[in-house]
């Protein structure tokens, strides 16, 4: 059967995006600057688990039809994370891959769930790491998701809840040399989550290139300042054209190319 794959040899796939689609507008400007980047996909947030309830929830089934809309017309592979059973069907029928947030890594009925409606079409999903889990505990829950018959998973390197309070949380940058070691997932590093400011994502990118990363995940955004959610981590657009040329150098010593 045939399938998006998340990537390809020697190859670092980048998914760039808002944290949240806040509009059609928006999400159009980024996807027309992704387009002209040359890159293969866009994220961002339908549906937004937050810690406060008065947070931006998201758009729900209108964000969706956004991001659906927004990568016909730029020829890009959609990422957008799953919150609820209940939306699975939904999700699937809009999006290219599915997204477990850290929120959800231990959420075994949702696992279970994706796992089953992924069975058949192998459709990409994108697994991140709990934020005070093991790594043993990550590739163990993983197992929910693949026991069906989907192969097609990529796990998620995005920080981990420590003592330290200089960055929103504390990148494990070995989990990517572990999880090669100990699996044969591909992993993507989130590096915007773990820097919670922008000034630090360059730095944890090219590490994340360095240590031998599969995909990388960095938020995004046309106006930052206003950005609804993570508004302190997100680049702005030209920002992020200038970092990916030096991505590039950076993927290109260790011998592969940033699709």
């Amino acid at each position: 059967m045939s399938y998006v794959p998340y990537h390809e040899p020697n190859t670092i796939t980048m998914f760039a995006g808002p944290c949240s689609i806040e509009s059609a507008k928006q999400l159009d400007e980024v996807g027309a600057a992704l387009s002209d980047l040359g890159l293969s996909w866009i994220r961002g947030g339908a549906f937004k688990p937050r810690t406060s309830p008065y947070s931006f929830q998201g758009l729900g089934e209108e964000g969706l039809k956004i991001m659906s809309d927004v990568g016909e017309k730029y020829g890009l592979k959609t990422l957008t994370e799953i919150v609820d059973t209940a939306h699975i069907d939904m999700v699937m029928s809009y999006i290219s891959a599915l997204q477990i947030g850290t929120r959800n890594m231990a959420n075994f009925e949702l696992l279970k769930a994706v796992g089953a409606a992924t069975a058949e079409n192998h459709k990409p999903v994108l697994f991140k790491r709990g934020m005070a889990a093991t790594i043993d505990e990550w590739l163990s829950a993983v197992e929910y998701l693949t026991v069906g018959g989907n192969p097609n998973v990529m796990l998620c390197e995005r920080g981990l809840r420590t003592f330290e309070t200089s960055t929103r949380f504390t990148l494990d940058i070995s989990a990517v040399p572990v999880v090669h070691k100990r699996s044969l997932f591909p992993i993507c590093v989130d590096v915007s989550h773990p820097a919670g400011q922008v000034d630090l994502v360059p730095s944890l990118a090219k590490a994340a290139i360095a240590a031998g990363c599969d995909a990388l995940m960095i938020e995004i955004h046309p106006n930052p300042p206003k950005a609804k959610s993570d508004a302190s981590q997100q680049l702005t657009l030209p920002d992020f054209a200038e970092l990916l040329e030096e991505l590039k150098a950076v993927a290109a010593a260790v011998g592969k190319t940033i699709v």
